[in-house]
């Protein structure tokens, strides 16, 4: 009779036990709630839309509820690596006991993880686009290589849009609620204008920069004097790194009146064929005149960057497409 009760007691102790765990088990929306403001931080840190971070992090922590996401916070299954310093976490993976990154916070697997993509040129691309594009950063990850599920973009999108991720990115809620709205003030100099670069910190706005100048079709603002590149991101309700990879610039550069800086990126390639190299040019105020990359002007010339200009050096600046062949 003892031994019947004892066999009883502990079948009511595993079942309470599975019972609880079921319960505590995290729900997408649960998920939502708990980490949106962790994304938005990563957002304005890195530039990764919300909606990618937190697509990502559901799909691929089981929500947060898989042993890594609880015991180390890592949503990403980010492995250690040898450039990885800092605490470890070990489980079966790809093979016995395994290594992986353990994060202090979420925010830090999340920041962790978008430096990564960061960090590699084949996700650069991604970087051009939209913030509020998370169709064209899924596709963009799948693209690159980032899994090897050939559903992996559809099943982001799909939960993006499943539960209003979306508006992550334009600095509201994914949750039902109401929405402000508030109208900016004029600014001295020049006219206010809505933008499609969005701050997570302010109300989200949308424009295509209507009645700014442009260069190779990339709307662009001549610089005043006082200007630096962090006032005038401030004004066109960009993050400063917006601005900076815009113009290939750095923060600690120093502007000077009649400079051009962009409001978007610049092209591949630009609406003239040829520039003919003259004194004083350097690759950087050749881009800034057509509105194209460096990076790409070094490509079409087939130079290493960095490779020192010559007066009277001929410059392919668009190469000529004939049946997806460039010529």
């Amino acid at each position: 009779m003892k031994n019947l009760r004892f066999l009883l007691l502990a079948v009511l102790c595993i079942f309470t036990s599975v019972k609880a765990q079921s319960d505590t088990r995290m729900t997408p929306e649960e998920y939502i709630a708990k980490f949106k403001d962790a994304a938005l931080q990563d957002m304005k840190k890195t530039g990764v839309p919300a909606s990618i971070t937190m697509a990502q992090g559901m799909y691929e922590s089981d929500y947060g509820n898989s042993p890594l996401a609880k015991e180390a916070n890592n949503h990403f299954g980010v492995k250690c690596h040898n450039e990885w310093n800092g605490p470890t976490y070990h489980q079966d993976d790809d093979a016995p006991n395994e290594c992986f990154r353990k994060y202090k916070s979420v925010l830090e697997s999340y920041d962790d993880h978008s430096n990564f993509l960061r960090s590699r040129d084949r996700y650069k691309s991604l970087f051009e686009l939209d913030i509020t594009d998370y169709k064209g950063w899924a596709h963009g990850l799948k693209k690159a290589g980032y899994a090897t599920n050939p559903q992996y973009a559809h099943k982001l999108i799909d939960l993006i849009e499943r539960y209003n991720l979306s508006e992550l990115d334009k600095g509201g809620n994914p949750m039902p609620v109401a929405k402000e709205t508030t109208e900016e003030k004029p600014r001295p100099h020049r006219t206010p204008i809505k933008q499609d670069k969005i701050s997570p910190t302010r109300p989200a706005v949308f424009n295509n920069f209507e009645g700014k100048a442009t260069i190779n079709k990339v709307p662009f603002v001549k610089v005043e004097k006082g200007d630096s590149y962090l006032k005038i991101s401030r004004q066109y309700n960009l993050e400063l790194w917006q601005i900076l990879d815009f113009n290939e610039a750095d923060k600690n550069d120093l502007l000077h009146e009649g400079d051009i800086v962009f409001l978007k990126a610049k092209k591949a390639r630009a609406e003239v064929t040829t520039y003919t190299v003259k004194e004083g040019d350097t690759m950087r105020s050749i881009a800034q005149q057509f509105g194209v990359k460096q990076k790409k002007i070094y490509q079409m010339n087939k130079m290493e960057p960095g490779t020192a200009l010559k007066t009277g050096q001929t410059l392919q600046l668009r190469k000529t497409v004939i049946f997806g062949i460039a010529l």
